[in-house]
């Protein structure tokens, strides 16, 4: 029966089937290519290497070619890793006031503003612009310049989500995008895209852009230019009918940014929150946290800041997602092993009951009597047995009855699906108060637990090396670190991660503080993990 079913929905439902076939076909590739992620990049960095070789071999004299092959490394980076595109824009920068090249120092500038754009340093861009003298760009750098200008006002439109600035900032990328229109041959790719931003910004998006498609159908694109009108074109698809081909387009522009080792991506973090609102918390986990690893890697400021009011929502539904799944697991092992132990002791009942009436028979004519006192007192252990598994069974019953209802209260409470009041929550967090409030929580129970730590802690150091917390301080950053190797807690990337420096910087300090103490490093180590705690009376 259940072989036939999904073929009467496939003929009766035969476009719907294929859609989400052809999803589904999709985020296999997808997740296939996310395992690929590393080679990818290992492909660039070769790519990148072979290009700096080739730098190191050019005169330093031949300004020209090293500019081009320093722009040449800004263009792998420029998507790939903020902080290494920085480095060689400079470089790219000296090199033309050196030449004293108008037209390079402006197209520096330009490369420049695109890259503090894409990290989400909104003063930094607009004051690179002002720099920027644009009687003195050619058509090309023209079209280059307005279009980043659009796409600038266009991003603190949507960061400001104010009705005034908002309004301004629209009206400001929309003025820059009919610019590039203008100056963009009529069919040609930045023509069809500004189109196609124009109409997302504008809001003309009831029906797929024409633009976009023509782009996305016509034009051989790069991976990166794939991944970017696949993305532009899932704002199309927005209606809850229109899912699976926003899904689509979403996946297909994950799978792109892969490929092309694109850091400054919007598409993951897209696909993940359409998973999130859809109910899938396990992809939706993937590609979001996916997200953050290459905003993180990338140096996207404001985008981390973004991804990290959903990521921490979908990451704790996934946690209870994945209990649920245990739970349930460890009930059904429970099931079967009860089942298994009641199967086992009918059998070893059964099988002595058989055995002691083979040996009741070889004696039945002559203790008549006997067996009927026997046989009286087979029927009182059965009877007995009988009671006790009915009684078994009872409590296993109301086990299971006690589950279901507790199963029917979460269900209740699940379909409630109030994910406003959730943003709302979140986004009133202050991530800053809620750390402070986490030091203060752990530095007072780490002291409750260790109320002598910071006395054994200065015992171990010479009076002018001691470290004691100020008086609005519980306990300060050296003391910390070292409350959190107390507490087991001894890698510096995850000490790193929760007081948030970096692990170069913890490394420092816990060298810097073992050098000032009267003890060699393995048995100051040892002194603070034999602090003890109080007793648990």
């Amino acid at each position: 029966m259940k072989f036939y079913i999904p073929i009467f929905f496939f003929v009766i439902f035969g476009s719907t089937a294929f859609a989400s076939s052809k999803t589904d076909s999709l985020l296999a590739e997808l997740k296939t290519e996310l395992a690929k992620k590393k080679m990818y990049d290992a492909q660039k960095e070769a790519r990148i290497k072979k290009i700096k070789t080739e730098l190191l071999r050019t005169p330093s004299a031949n300004y020209n070619a090293r500019y081009g092959l320093c722009n040449a490394i800004y263009e792998e980076y420029k998507v790939y890793q903020f902080d290494s595109a920085y480095v060689y824009i400079n470089k790219m920068q000296n090199i033309s006031s050196i030449l004293k090249d108008a037209a390079k120092q402006n197209d520096c500038k330009i490369k420049l503003g695109f890259i503090l754009l894409s990290a989400g340093m909104f003063k930094e861009t607009f004051d690179c612009f002002k720099g920027i003298d644009e009687r003195l760009l050619d058509t090309e750098s023209k079209i280059q310049y307005y279009s980043l200008k659009a796409r600038a006002h266009s991003d603190l439109a949507d960061y400001d989500n104010n009705v005034y600035y908002t309004q301004y900032n629209n009206a400001e990328s929309i003025k820059y995008m009919d610019s590039t229109i203008a100056l963009s041959k009529p069919g040609s790719y930045e023509w069809l895209r500004q189109q196609g931003d124009k109409q997302v910004r504008i809001g003309d998006t009831q029906k797929p852009s024409e633009f976009y498609l023509r782009l996305f159908n016509e034009f051989k694109l790069s991976q990166h230019q794939r991944a970017m009108i696949a993305t532009g074109l899932s704002w199309f698809y927005t209606d809850q009918s229109q899912l699976e081909e926003r899904t689509n387009l979403l996946i297909t522009g994950v799978i792109n940014d892969i490929r092309s080792s694109t850091k400054e991506t919007l598409a993951s973090f897209e696909l993940g929150e359409l998973f999130y609102r859809n109910g899938n918390i396990t992809d939706a986990y993937i590609f979001i946290d996916q997200a953050m690893n290459d905003a993180e890697y990338y140096g996207a400021r404001l985008r981390k800041i973004k991804i990290g009011t959903i990521l921490p929502v979908v990451a704790a539904q996934r946690l209870n997602l994945m209990e649920k799944e245990k739970n349930k697991f460890l009930m059904y092992l429970l099931t079967i092993g009860v089942v298994s132990l009641l199967v086992l002791m009918i059998s070893f009942i059964i099988f002595n009951q058989l055995k002691r009436l083979k040996a009741k028979e070889k004696i039945i004519e002559e203790k008549n009597i006997q067996l009927e006192h026997i046989n009286n007192k087979l029927v009182e252990d059965t009877r007995i047995k009988e009671e006790y598994i009915g009684y078994f069974f009872n409590v296993i019953s109301g086990y299971i009855l006690k589950l279901e209802k507790l199963k029917r209260n979460i269900d209740r409470k699940l379909a409630v699906k109030k994910y406003e009041d959730i943003q709302l929550a979140i986004n009133e967090i202050n991530i800053k108060k809620e750390r402070d409030l986490l030091f203060y929580t752990f530095d007072h129970i780490f002291l409750k637990i260790f109320p002598n730590f910071i006395t054994v802690f200065n015992s171990l150091f010479k009076p002018e090396d001691q470290i004691w917390p100020k008086d609005n301080e519980v306990l300060n950053t050296d003391l910390r670190i070292f409350a959190l190797i107390r507490m087991g807690i001894s890698d510096n990337e995850t000490i790193a991660t929760i007081l948030e420096y970096s692990v170069n910087t913890i490394y420092v300090y816990k060298m810097r503080i073992k050098a000032k103490s009267i003890l060699p490093g393995d048995q100051f180590d040892q002194k603070i993990m034999s602090i003890k705690a109080v007793d648990a009376q």
